[in-house]
């Protein structure tokens, strides 16, 4: 795969979508890194704190595009995405797109979906990537997101200095081929959630201590950042939302329906949506992805 040079940063203004858990921070290291930022937000309230940061606060996407080189987008699904982009009227994001300038759509969304508006964008002369993130908000304050890249090397090669201030990006293929890694991401994630709360529940009702157990496991096979991180969150019980259940499982339903376009049985990954679906029917849909610990409890009559 083509390495995504290190280059300098440049006097690109920049325009980003969508200032929630992950946009928010990643607005706030870009504006902090030097880059004239021009930023909107459904809620325009969320987006003000941006200010401070130098940021111009604008009405509508169309607004926030306008004279912006680079736009990002950092909104909640394909559906939103494709209304910002295209379904919002005068006021959507395509009419202040200059021809020539980049989108970057670091949104979790279908493949196809990507496909489609990169088709609809380069229509009408402007470039697009889709470059979803993997490593939630801790990732994104401290600038360590692991950043999926589809699209041309080119435009992959000219948002190297933004990717550089938001973590790694490592490019995969053409459109599309980001978001497919981000499917891969987010089923390996969601999946091994399950195995690491279904064990330390295993533990903990064995009478180990699940704490223990998962300190002496630590190293070995099983070892895992999803043991590390969302383990100790499952022996705290701290399940303050870092990505959300609901995207979790909007993530992997993404999953389900690409595998079925493309004629490939993932019965792990079904398993697995329908614990998510039960969590988020239970109540959990606001929890940590890890809360699926919450779910499986539940379930044996824990709590």
């Amino acid at each position: 795969m083509p390495t995504l040079a290190t280059l300098p940063p440049s006097p690109l203004t920049l325009c980003l979508l969508g200032t929630g858990n992950m946009g928010l921070p990643m607005a706030r290291r870009l504006a902090q890194a030097g880059y004239p930022m021009r930023v909107w937000n459904r809620t325009q309230a969320k987006a003000e704190v941006l200010a401070a940061d130098g940021a111009v606060i604008c009405a509508t996407p169309r607004q926030a595009c306008s004279g912006a080189d680079i736009t990002l987008s950092l909104l909640e699904n394909g559906d939103v995405v494709e209304q910002v982009l295209f379904g919002l009227g005068a006021d959507s994001a395509c009419h202040g797109l200059a021809s020539g300038s980049l989108v970057i759509d670091m949104a979790s969304i279908q493949p196809r979906q990507a496909r489609a508006h990169a088709q609809r964008l380069q229509a009408q002369g402007v470039r697009h990537l889709d470059a979803p993130v993997s490593g939630g908000t801790v990732g994104a304050e401290a600038g360590t997101l692991a950043i999926m890249v589809g699209g041309d090397v080119e435009d992959a090669a000219q948002a190297a200095p933004i990717f550089n201030v938001l973590g790694r990006a490592t490019h995969v293929g053409p459109h599309g081929s980001g978001q497919l890694a981000k499917l891969a991401n987010q089923m390996i994630v969601g999946i091994t959630i399950g195995a690491v709360a279904e064990a330390l529940l295993l533990c903990e009702q064995g009478g180990a201590d699940p704490a223990k157990v998962r300190e002496a496991i630590t190293g070995g096979f099983a070892d895992s950042r999803i043991l590390q991180l969302h383990g100790q969150r499952m022996v705290q019980r701290n399940f303050a939302p870092g990505a959300r259940m609901g995207v979790q499982l909007k993530d992997l339903r993404n999953a389900q329906t690409t595998a079925a376009e493309v004629g490939l049985e993932v019965p792990i990954t079904d398993f697995f949506a329908q614990l998510y679906t039960s969590a988020v029917e239970h109540g959990f849909d606001q929890l940590d992805h890890s809360g699926l610990f919450a779910e499986l409890a539940r379930r044996n009559g824990l709590q």
